[in-house]
Protein backbone atom coordinates (compact mmCIF):
# COMPACT_ATOMS: atom_id res chain seq x y z
CA UNK A 1 0.00 0.00 0.00
CA UNK A 2 0.88 3.61 -0.67
CA UNK A 3 2.22 6.12 2.33
CA UNK A 4 -0.09 9.29 2.22
CA UNK A 5 1.22 13.14 1.95
CA UNK A 6 -1.40 15.37 3.14
CA UNK A 7 -1.44 19.03 1.10
CA UNK A 8 -1.44 22.04 3.09
CA UNK A 9 -1.99 24.69 0.84
CA UNK A 10 -0.98 28.49 1.52
CA UNK A 11 -1.96 30.57 -1.53
CA UNK A 12 -4.78 32.50 0.43
CA UNK A 13 -2.31 33.31 3.26
CA UNK A 14 1.31 33.26 1.85
CA UNK A 15 0.38 33.78 -1.88
CA UNK A 16 -1.28 36.52 -0.87
CA UNK A 17 1.64 38.39 1.00
CA UNK A 18 3.75 38.36 -2.35
CA UNK A 19 3.60 42.21 -4.08
CA UNK A 20 0.34 43.04 -5.60
CA UNK A 21 -1.38 39.85 -4.90
CA UNK A 22 -4.30 41.02 -2.39
CA UNK A 23 -7.55 39.13 -2.72
CA UNK A 24 -11.26 40.63 -2.09
CA UNK A 25 -13.36 38.18 -0.11
CA UNK A 26 -15.26 36.34 -3.09
CA UNK A 27 -12.44 36.13 -5.20
CA UNK A 28 -10.57 34.47 -1.98
CA UNK A 29 -13.93 32.19 -1.81
CA UNK A 30 -13.81 31.23 -5.45
CA UNK A 31 -10.03 29.92 -4.87
CA UNK A 32 -10.89 28.51 -1.72
CA UNK A 33 -13.76 26.45 -3.38
CA UNK A 34 -11.63 25.32 -6.65
CA UNK A 35 -8.66 24.19 -3.65
CA UNK A 36 -11.42 22.18 -2.27
CA UNK A 37 -12.32 20.61 -5.33
CA UNK A 38 -8.73 20.13 -6.60
CA UNK A 39 -8.71 17.48 -3.06
CA UNK A 40 -6.19 19.86 -0.75
CA UNK A 41 -6.17 18.49 2.66
CA UNK A 42 -6.01 21.89 4.35
CA UNK A 43 -6.59 24.94 3.18
CA UNK A 44 -4.77 27.89 5.31
CA UNK A 45 -7.34 30.72 4.78
CA UNK A 46 -5.86 33.59 6.16
CA UNK A 47 -4.22 35.74 9.02
CA UNK A 48 -7.56 36.81 11.04
CA UNK A 49 -6.12 39.40 13.21
CA UNK A 50 -4.54 40.96 10.02
CA UNK A 51 -7.23 42.99 9.14
CA UNK A 52 -11.38 42.79 9.55
CA UNK A 53 -11.42 41.75 5.45
CA UNK A 54 -8.51 38.95 6.36
CA UNK A 55 -11.00 37.86 9.69
CA UNK A 56 -14.41 37.63 7.75
CA UNK A 57 -12.96 35.90 4.48
CA UNK A 58 -11.54 32.93 6.98
CA UNK A 59 -14.99 33.04 8.40
CA UNK A 60 -16.81 32.81 5.04
CA UNK A 61 -14.49 29.97 3.97
CA UNK A 62 -14.90 28.18 7.35
CA UNK A 63 -18.65 28.20 6.57
CA UNK A 64 -19.05 27.99 2.91
CA UNK A 65 -16.05 25.65 1.80
CA UNK A 66 -16.83 21.50 2.39
CA UNK A 67 -14.43 19.47 2.71
CA UNK A 68 -11.17 20.41 3.20
CA UNK A 69 -9.91 21.55 7.14
CA UNK A 70 -9.47 25.11 6.96
CA UNK A 71 -6.59 26.54 8.99
CA UNK A 72 -5.97 30.53 10.45
CA UNK A 73 -2.54 31.45 10.87
CA UNK A 74 -1.81 33.04 14.61
CA UNK A 75 1.31 34.15 16.30
CA UNK A 76 2.47 32.83 19.64
CA UNK A 77 0.03 35.78 21.18
CA UNK A 78 -3.68 34.93 23.04
CA UNK A 79 -5.05 37.71 21.06
CA UNK A 80 -3.82 35.58 17.46
CA UNK A 81 -5.08 32.57 18.85
CA UNK A 82 -8.41 33.83 20.21
CA UNK A 83 -9.00 35.65 16.98
CA UNK A 84 -8.38 32.28 14.69
CA UNK A 85 -10.40 30.39 16.95
CA UNK A 86 -13.82 32.39 16.64
CA UNK A 87 -12.74 32.68 13.07
CA UNK A 88 -12.52 29.14 12.22
CA UNK A 89 -15.88 28.57 14.53
CA UNK A 90 -17.93 27.41 11.32
CA UNK A 91 -15.52 24.44 10.47
CA UNK A 92 -16.20 22.64 13.50
CA UNK A 93 -13.90 19.84 13.68
CA UNK A 94 -12.56 20.66 10.39
CA UNK A 95 -10.90 23.70 12.12
CA UNK A 96 -7.22 24.27 13.04
CA UNK A 97 -4.84 26.74 14.77
CA UNK A 98 -1.56 27.12 13.09
CA UNK A 99 0.46 29.24 15.48
CA UNK A 100 3.96 30.01 15.21
CA UNK A 101 7.20 31.66 16.94
CA UNK A 102 10.82 32.07 15.34
CA UNK A 103 13.13 29.51 16.88
CA UNK A 104 16.24 30.87 15.19
CA UNK A 105 19.06 32.78 16.95
CA UNK A 106 19.08 36.05 14.56
CA UNK A 107 15.02 35.83 14.76
CA UNK A 108 14.86 35.54 18.65
CA UNK A 109 17.86 37.77 19.37
CA UNK A 110 17.13 40.50 16.58
CA UNK A 111 13.54 40.80 16.23
CA UNK A 112 11.65 38.72 19.27
CA UNK A 113 14.66 40.24 21.52
CA UNK A 114 13.58 37.21 23.49
CA UNK A 115 15.50 34.54 24.93
CA UNK A 116 15.42 30.69 23.97
CA UNK A 117 13.75 29.60 27.18
CA UNK A 118 11.34 32.56 27.07
CA UNK A 119 10.67 31.56 23.22
CA UNK A 120 9.94 28.04 24.54
CA UNK A 121 7.60 29.43 27.29
CA UNK A 122 6.06 31.28 24.88
CA UNK A 123 5.06 28.25 22.22
CA UNK A 124 4.10 26.37 24.57
CA UNK A 125 1.43 28.24 26.08
CA UNK A 126 0.42 29.41 22.82
CA UNK A 127 -0.21 25.64 21.89
CA UNK A 128 -2.19 25.24 25.01
CA UNK A 129 -4.19 27.82 24.56
CA UNK A 130 -4.75 26.64 21.14
CA UNK A 131 -5.46 23.12 22.39
CA UNK A 132 -8.15 24.06 24.61
CA UNK A 133 -10.03 25.74 21.68
CA UNK A 134 -9.97 23.03 18.91
CA UNK A 135 -8.82 19.26 18.21
CA UNK A 136 -6.40 20.44 15.67
CA UNK A 137 -3.38 22.48 16.00
CA UNK A 138 -0.35 22.94 14.25
CA UNK A 139 3.03 24.61 15.68
CA UNK A 140 5.60 26.44 13.27
CA UNK A 141 9.27 27.09 13.95
CA UNK A 142 9.28 30.01 12.19
CA UNK A 143 13.23 30.11 10.34
CA UNK A 144 13.68 26.26 11.42
CA UNK A 145 16.26 26.07 8.76
CA UNK A 146 18.94 28.26 10.19
CA UNK A 147 17.58 27.31 13.69
CA UNK A 148 19.93 25.29 16.67
CA UNK A 149 19.36 21.40 16.77
CA UNK A 150 19.80 20.94 20.21
CA UNK A 151 17.11 24.01 20.53
CA UNK A 152 14.74 22.45 17.60
CA UNK A 153 14.78 19.48 19.56
CA UNK A 154 13.47 20.80 22.88
CA UNK A 155 11.30 23.04 21.48
CA UNK A 156 9.45 20.37 19.14
CA UNK A 157 9.11 18.34 22.22
CA UNK A 158 7.32 20.70 24.31
CA UNK A 159 4.49 21.68 22.38
CA UNK A 160 4.01 18.39 21.28
CA UNK A 161 3.76 17.57 25.18
CA UNK A 162 1.70 20.72 25.30
CA UNK A 163 -0.92 19.03 22.50
CA UNK A 164 0.71 20.12 18.80
CA UNK A 165 -0.59 17.29 16.13
CA UNK A 166 0.93 18.65 13.76
CA UNK A 167 4.76 20.28 13.74
CA UNK A 168 6.14 22.45 11.03
CA UNK A 169 9.67 22.90 10.16
CA UNK A 170 9.97 25.94 7.61
CA UNK A 171 12.93 27.04 5.70
CA UNK A 172 10.98 31.07 6.32
CA UNK A 173 14.48 32.39 3.98
CA UNK A 174 15.15 29.36 1.67
CA UNK A 175 18.50 29.24 2.72
CA UNK A 176 19.02 25.32 3.02
CA UNK A 177 19.84 22.50 0.45
CA UNK A 178 18.22 19.36 -0.16
CA UNK A 179 20.79 16.91 1.59
CA UNK A 180 21.30 19.84 5.18
CA UNK A 181 16.92 19.88 5.17
CA UNK A 182 16.50 16.26 4.72
CA UNK A 183 18.85 15.38 7.52
CA UNK A 184 17.27 17.69 9.38
CA UNK A 185 13.87 16.11 9.81
CA UNK A 186 15.40 12.79 9.89
CA UNK A 187 16.65 14.01 13.26
CA UNK A 188 13.72 15.63 14.70
CA UNK A 189 11.89 12.40 14.03
CA UNK A 190 14.52 10.28 15.16
CA UNK A 191 15.91 12.70 18.53
CA UNK A 192 12.28 14.01 19.31
CA UNK A 193 10.80 11.40 22.05
CA UNK A 194 7.44 11.98 21.61
CA UNK A 195 7.73 12.71 17.40
CA UNK A 196 5.30 9.62 16.93
CA UNK A 197 2.82 11.37 18.27
CA UNK A 198 3.02 14.51 15.62
CA UNK A 199 3.11 14.35 12.07
CA UNK A 200 5.92 16.58 10.39
CA UNK A 201 5.06 19.35 7.75
CA UNK A 202 7.76 21.55 5.74
CA UNK A 203 7.10 25.07 4.38
CA UNK A 204 9.91 25.57 2.18
CA UNK A 205 10.67 29.53 0.31
CA UNK A 206 12.06 29.41 -3.02
CA UNK A 207 15.03 32.47 -2.71
CA UNK A 208 17.54 29.67 -4.47
CA UNK A 209 15.16 27.98 -6.81
CA UNK A 210 15.26 24.79 -4.13
CA UNK A 211 11.59 24.97 -2.56
CA UNK A 212 10.61 21.79 -4.30
CA UNK A 213 13.90 20.08 -4.31
CA UNK A 214 13.95 21.11 -0.30
CA UNK A 215 10.17 19.72 0.24
CA UNK A 216 10.63 16.20 -1.38
CA UNK A 217 13.84 15.62 0.22
CA UNK A 218 12.03 15.82 4.01
CA UNK A 219 8.95 14.04 2.40
CA UNK A 220 11.97 11.54 1.99
CA UNK A 221 13.22 11.53 5.72
CA UNK A 222 9.49 11.44 6.53
CA UNK A 223 7.63 14.69 6.77
CA UNK A 224 4.12 13.76 5.90
CA UNK A 225 2.69 17.15 5.24
CA UNK A 226 3.97 19.93 2.84
CA UNK A 227 3.18 23.35 2.77
CA UNK A 228 3.08 24.74 -0.87
CA UNK A 229 0.76 27.32 -3.21
CA UNK A 230 -0.46 27.65 -6.67
CA UNK A 231 1.71 28.49 -8.79
CA UNK A 232 4.17 28.79 -6.34
CA UNK A 233 2.88 32.08 -4.73
CA UNK A 234 4.71 33.48 -1.83
CA UNK A 235 6.57 36.15 -0.01
CA UNK A 236 9.80 37.05 -2.04
CA UNK A 237 10.70 34.35 -4.66
CA UNK A 238 7.77 32.28 -3.40
CA UNK A 239 6.80 28.83 -2.19
CA UNK A 240 7.11 25.25 -3.10
CA UNK A 241 4.62 24.80 -6.17
CA UNK A 242 1.76 22.42 -5.34
CA UNK A 243 1.44 21.35 -8.61
CA UNK A 244 4.76 20.55 -8.96
CA UNK A 245 5.09 18.55 -5.29
CA UNK A 246 2.10 16.84 -6.75
CA UNK A 247 3.26 15.76 -10.30
CA UNK A 248 6.61 15.06 -9.13
CA UNK A 249 5.13 12.17 -6.51
CA UNK A 250 2.72 11.17 -9.90
CA UNK A 251 5.20 10.76 -12.29
CA UNK A 252 7.87 8.96 -10.13
CA UNK A 253 5.25 6.51 -8.42
CA UNK A 254 7.74 4.41 -8.60
CA UNK A 255 10.54 6.13 -6.54
CA UNK A 256 7.87 7.36 -3.90
CA UNK A 257 4.78 5.25 -3.93
CA UNK A 258 2.86 8.52 -2.15
CA UNK A 259 -0.51 9.74 -2.65
CA UNK A 260 -1.60 13.54 -2.38
CA UNK A 261 -5.19 12.90 -2.53
CA UNK A 262 -4.98 15.50 -5.30
CA UNK A 263 -7.63 15.48 -8.23
CA UNK A 264 -4.66 16.30 -10.66
CA UNK A 265 -6.89 16.92 -14.12
CA UNK A 266 -8.03 19.85 -11.93
CA UNK A 267 -4.76 21.61 -11.67
CA UNK A 268 -4.61 23.77 -14.63
CA UNK A 269 -8.13 25.26 -14.32
CA UNK A 270 -6.76 25.78 -10.61
CA UNK A 271 -3.72 27.69 -11.43
CA UNK A 272 -5.49 29.55 -14.16
CA UNK A 273 -7.91 30.60 -11.62
CA UNK A 274 -5.40 31.87 -9.06
CA UNK A 275 -3.08 33.82 -12.05
CA UNK A 276 -6.13 35.50 -13.33
CA UNK A 277 -7.56 36.53 -9.63
CA UNK A 278 -4.21 37.62 -8.39
CA UNK A 279 -3.03 39.38 -11.66
CA UNK A 280 0.32 37.38 -10.95
CA UNK A 281 1.06 35.70 -15.20
CA UNK A 282 2.22 32.46 -15.56
CA UNK A 283 5.83 32.61 -17.48
CA UNK A 284 5.64 30.07 -20.56
CA UNK A 285 8.02 28.13 -19.29
CA UNK A 286 6.81 27.04 -15.98
CA UNK A 287 6.85 23.32 -15.58
CA UNK A 288 3.46 21.32 -15.61
CA UNK A 289 1.01 24.81 -15.71
CA UNK A 290 3.08 26.83 -18.20
CA UNK A 291 1.87 27.82 -22.01
CA UNK A 292 4.82 25.74 -23.33
CA UNK A 293 5.15 23.05 -20.54
CA UNK A 294 3.68 20.02 -23.54
CA UNK A 295 4.64 22.16 -26.31
CA UNK A 296 7.54 20.85 -28.68
CA UNK A 297 9.25 23.13 -31.49
CA UNK A 298 12.39 21.10 -32.32
CA UNK A 299 12.24 18.70 -35.63
CA UNK A 300 13.43 15.65 -33.44
CA UNK A 301 11.38 15.93 -30.91
CA UNK A 302 8.40 16.25 -32.75
CA UNK A 303 9.33 13.38 -34.70
CA UNK A 304 9.88 11.64 -31.77
CA UNK A 305 6.40 12.17 -29.88
CA UNK A 306 4.54 11.84 -33.25
CA UNK A 307 6.16 8.28 -32.86
CA UNK A 308 5.52 8.40 -29.28
CA UNK A 309 4.13 10.12 -26.83
CA UNK A 310 6.72 9.35 -24.30
CA UNK A 311 9.72 9.50 -26.18
CA UNK A 312 9.42 13.51 -24.66
CA UNK A 313 6.42 13.53 -22.76
CA UNK A 314 6.93 12.07 -19.33
CA UNK A 315 3.44 12.99 -18.17
CA UNK A 316 -0.07 13.56 -20.69
CA UNK A 317 -1.69 17.01 -20.85
CA UNK A 318 -4.63 15.47 -20.11
CA UNK A 319 -3.76 14.23 -16.85
CA UNK A 320 -3.32 17.78 -15.24
CA UNK A 321 -6.01 19.18 -17.27
CA UNK A 322 -4.25 20.77 -20.53
CA UNK A 323 -6.90 20.06 -23.45
CA UNK A 324 -5.39 19.23 -26.79
CA UNK A 325 -7.86 18.89 -28.66
CA UNK A 326 -9.59 22.46 -30.00
CA UNK A 327 -13.48 23.77 -29.06
CA UNK A 328 -15.62 23.13 -31.70
CA UNK A 329 -18.15 25.31 -30.33
CA UNK A 330 -19.06 28.19 -32.48
CA UNK A 331 -21.75 30.75 -32.84
CA UNK A 332 -24.58 27.81 -33.71
CA UNK A 333 -23.76 26.00 -30.44
CA UNK A 334 -26.96 26.29 -28.14
CA UNK A 335 -26.93 26.37 -23.80
CA UNK A 336 -26.85 22.79 -23.56
CA UNK A 337 -23.57 22.33 -25.81
CA UNK A 338 -22.13 25.41 -23.69
CA UNK A 339 -23.00 23.89 -20.30
CA UNK A 340 -21.92 20.47 -20.83
CA UNK A 341 -18.44 21.76 -22.13
CA UNK A 342 -18.65 23.21 -18.90
CA UNK A 343 -18.80 20.17 -16.83
CA UNK A 344 -15.92 18.76 -18.70
CA UNK A 345 -13.94 21.38 -17.73
CA UNK A 346 -14.97 20.75 -13.99
CA UNK A 347 -17.57 24.00 -14.02
CA UNK A 348 -21.07 23.58 -12.78
CA UNK A 349 -22.88 26.67 -13.59
CA UNK A 350 -27.05 26.92 -12.18
CA UNK A 351 -29.50 28.29 -14.43
CA UNK A 352 -29.03 32.08 -13.91
CA UNK A 353 -24.97 31.78 -14.25
CA UNK A 354 -25.76 29.74 -17.62
CA UNK A 355 -27.64 32.79 -18.87
CA UNK A 356 -25.57 35.17 -18.35
CA UNK A 357 -22.32 33.10 -19.46
CA UNK A 358 -23.80 31.92 -22.69
CA UNK A 359 -24.71 35.64 -23.80
CA UNK A 360 -20.86 36.26 -23.52
CA UNK A 361 -20.11 33.29 -25.21
CA UNK A 362 -22.45 34.46 -27.90
CA UNK A 363 -20.95 38.15 -28.11
CA UNK A 364 -17.68 36.70 -28.18
CA UNK A 365 -18.56 33.82 -31.17
CA UNK A 366 -19.87 36.67 -33.63
CA UNK A 367 -16.03 38.42 -33.45
CA UNK A 368 -14.02 34.74 -34.17
CA UNK A 369 -14.56 31.51 -35.50
CA UNK A 370 -12.63 29.07 -33.01
CA UNK A 371 -13.65 28.99 -29.38
CA UNK A 372 -11.02 27.60 -27.03
CA UNK A 373 -11.41 25.72 -23.79
CA UNK A 374 -9.14 29.13 -22.88
CA UNK A 375 -11.64 31.89 -23.98
CA UNK A 376 -13.95 29.56 -21.82
CA UNK A 377 -12.36 30.09 -18.96
CA UNK A 378 -11.84 33.88 -19.54
CA UNK A 379 -15.59 34.33 -19.81
CA UNK A 380 -16.00 32.51 -17.07
CA UNK A 381 -13.69 34.59 -15.09
CA UNK A 382 -14.97 38.00 -16.49
CA UNK A 383 -18.37 36.81 -15.85
CA UNK A 384 -17.49 36.65 -12.31
CA UNK A 385 -17.09 40.25 -11.67
CA UNK A 386 -20.72 41.32 -12.97
CA UNK A 387 -22.75 41.32 -9.73
CA UNK A 388 -19.89 43.61 -7.85
CA UNK A 389 -19.68 46.87 -11.12
CA UNK A 390 -20.42 50.08 -9.94
CA UNK A 391 -18.97 51.24 -13.38
CA UNK A 392 -19.35 49.49 -17.00
CA UNK A 393 -18.05 50.32 -20.15
CA UNK A 394 -20.97 51.54 -22.59
CA UNK A 395 -19.08 52.17 -25.81
CA UNK A 396 -15.69 53.04 -26.74
CA UNK A 397 -14.33 54.45 -29.61
CA UNK A 398 -10.50 54.77 -30.10
CA UNK A 399 -8.49 56.68 -33.26
CA UNK A 400 -5.16 56.30 -33.64
CA UNK A 401 -2.48 56.47 -36.82
CA UNK A 402 1.09 56.93 -37.51
CA UNK A 403 0.69 61.12 -37.51
CA UNK A 404 -1.98 62.00 -35.31
CA UNK A 405 -2.67 61.53 -31.43
CA UNK A 406 -4.54 58.87 -30.63
CA UNK A 407 -7.86 59.87 -29.31
CA UNK A 408 -10.20 57.97 -27.50
CA UNK A 409 -14.00 58.82 -26.91
CA UNK A 410 -15.74 56.65 -23.79
CA UNK A 411 -19.07 55.86 -22.49
CA UNK A 412 -19.39 54.70 -18.50
CA UNK A 413 -22.50 53.44 -16.88
CA UNK A 414 -21.49 54.77 -13.21
CA UNK A 415 -24.51 53.65 -10.75
CA UNK A 416 -27.04 53.56 -13.38
CA UNK A 417 -26.11 57.68 -14.26
CA UNK A 418 -24.24 57.94 -18.08
CA UNK A 419 -21.23 59.95 -18.49
CA UNK A 420 -19.06 60.54 -21.65
CA UNK A 421 -15.45 62.02 -22.11
CA UNK A 422 -12.59 62.13 -24.45
CA UNK A 423 -9.16 62.46 -24.03
CA UNK A 424 -5.41 62.10 -25.95
CA UNK A 425 -2.81 59.99 -24.91
CA UNK A 426 0.65 58.65 -26.48
CA UNK A 427 -1.27 55.26 -27.62
CA UNK A 428 -5.00 54.05 -27.91
CA UNK A 429 -4.74 52.08 -24.47
CA UNK A 430 -3.09 55.37 -22.82
CA UNK A 431 -6.02 57.46 -24.65
CA UNK A 432 -8.51 55.03 -23.19
CA UNK A 433 -7.15 55.03 -20.07
CA UNK A 434 -6.96 58.64 -19.64
CA UNK A 435 -10.66 59.14 -20.49
CA UNK A 436 -11.66 56.52 -18.17
CA UNK A 437 -9.50 57.90 -15.55
CA UNK A 438 -11.43 61.54 -15.58
CA UNK A 439 -14.85 60.25 -14.91
CA UNK A 440 -14.48 58.10 -12.12
CA UNK A 441 -12.91 58.72 -7.95
CA UNK A 442 -10.70 57.43 -7.05
CA UNK A 443 -8.18 57.17 -9.76
CA UNK A 444 -5.68 54.80 -8.77
CA UNK A 445 -1.65 54.26 -9.61
CA UNK A 446 -1.27 51.83 -12.32
CA UNK A 447 1.93 49.50 -11.16
CA UNK A 448 1.65 46.65 -13.76
CA UNK A 449 -0.55 46.51 -17.14
CA UNK A 450 0.49 43.41 -19.00
CA UNK A 451 -1.21 41.84 -22.09
CA UNK A 452 -1.48 38.06 -22.87
CA UNK A 453 -2.89 35.88 -26.09
CA UNK A 454 -5.30 33.31 -24.15
CA UNK A 455 -4.78 31.08 -27.71
CA UNK A 456 -3.56 31.20 -31.00
CA UNK A 457 -4.13 33.22 -34.04
CA UNK A 458 -5.01 36.76 -35.55
CA UNK A 459 -8.49 36.61 -33.86
CA UNK A 460 -7.74 35.58 -30.69
CA UNK A 461 -8.42 36.93 -27.18
CA UNK A 462 -6.23 39.24 -25.70
CA UNK A 463 -6.12 39.34 -21.99
CA UNK A 464 -4.68 42.23 -20.11
CA UNK A 465 -4.15 42.38 -16.44
CA UNK A 466 -4.02 45.69 -14.90
CA UNK A 467 -2.76 46.61 -11.29
CA UNK A 468 -3.52 49.05 -9.21
CA UNK A 469 -2.93 51.30 -6.16
CA UNK A 470 -5.03 53.55 -4.26
CA UNK A 471 -3.58 54.93 -0.93
CA UNK A 472 -2.48 51.06 0.80
CA UNK A 473 -5.01 48.44 -1.01
CA UNK A 474 -3.41 47.05 -4.13
CA UNK A 475 -6.21 45.75 -6.21
CA UNK A 476 -5.50 43.01 -9.74
CA UNK A 477 -7.99 42.47 -12.54
CA UNK A 478 -8.36 41.09 -15.87
CA UNK A 479 -10.48 41.98 -18.91
CA UNK A 480 -10.38 39.78 -22.36
CA UNK A 481 -11.56 40.76 -25.39
CA UNK A 482 -10.57 40.25 -29.56
CA UNK A 483 -9.93 44.01 -29.59
CA UNK A 484 -6.71 44.47 -27.39
CA UNK A 485 -7.99 48.26 -26.48
CA UNK A 486 -11.61 47.01 -25.39
CA UNK A 487 -9.79 44.40 -23.05
CA UNK A 488 -7.30 47.11 -21.86
CA UNK A 489 -10.65 49.58 -20.98
CA UNK A 490 -12.46 46.48 -19.05
CA UNK A 491 -9.61 45.56 -17.08
CA UNK A 492 -9.10 48.75 -15.77
CA UNK A 493 -12.58 48.91 -15.65
CA UNK A 494 -12.46 45.70 -13.50
CA UNK A 495 -9.55 47.10 -10.99
CA UNK A 496 -11.52 50.38 -10.40
CA UNK A 497 -14.55 48.98 -9.39
CA UNK A 498 -12.48 46.77 -6.84
CA UNK A 499 -11.19 49.68 -5.35
CA UNK A 500 -13.11 51.32 -2.11
CA UNK A 501 -15.72 54.29 -2.67
CA UNK A 502 -15.59 54.23 -6.24
CA UNK A 503 -18.29 56.75 -7.60
CA UNK A 504 -18.38 59.37 -10.60
CA UNK A 505 -16.42 62.25 -10.63
CA UNK A 506 -17.90 65.99 -10.71
CA UNK A 507 -17.87 66.65 -14.46
CA UNK A 508 -19.24 68.06 -17.27
CA UNK A 509 -21.30 65.87 -19.80
CA UNK A 510 -18.24 66.17 -21.67
CA UNK A 511 -14.67 66.08 -20.98
CA UNK A 512 -11.40 66.99 -23.08
CA UNK A 513 -8.88 65.19 -21.40
CA UNK A 514 -5.96 66.94 -23.43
Amino acid sequence: MSDRLYIFDTTLRDGEQSPGCSMNIEEKLRIAHALAALGVDVIEAGFPVASPDDFTAVNRIAAEVPNAMIAGLARAHPKDIDGVAEAIKPAGDRGRIHTFIATSPIHMEAKLRMSPDEVVERAVAAVKQARNLVANVEFSAEDAGRSDDDFLCRIVEKVIDAGASVINIPDTVGYMTPDEFGRKIKLLRERVPNADQAIFSVHCHNDLGLAVANSLAAVENGARQVECTINGLGERAGNAALEEIVMILKTRADRYNIDTGIDTTKIVQTSKLVSQITGMPIQANKAIVGANAFAHESGIHQDGVLKHKKTYEIMTPESVGWNTNRMVLGKHSGRAALKARYVELGVTLDDEQLVAVFERFKALADKKKDIFDEDLQAILNEDAEINTEHVKLVALHVASGTKDAPVAAVKLDIDGEIFEATAKGDGPVDAAFKAIKSLVEPNGKLLLYSVNAITAGTDAQGEVTVRLQDGERIVNAQGSDTDIVVASAKALIAALNKLPNMHAREVHAQYSGV
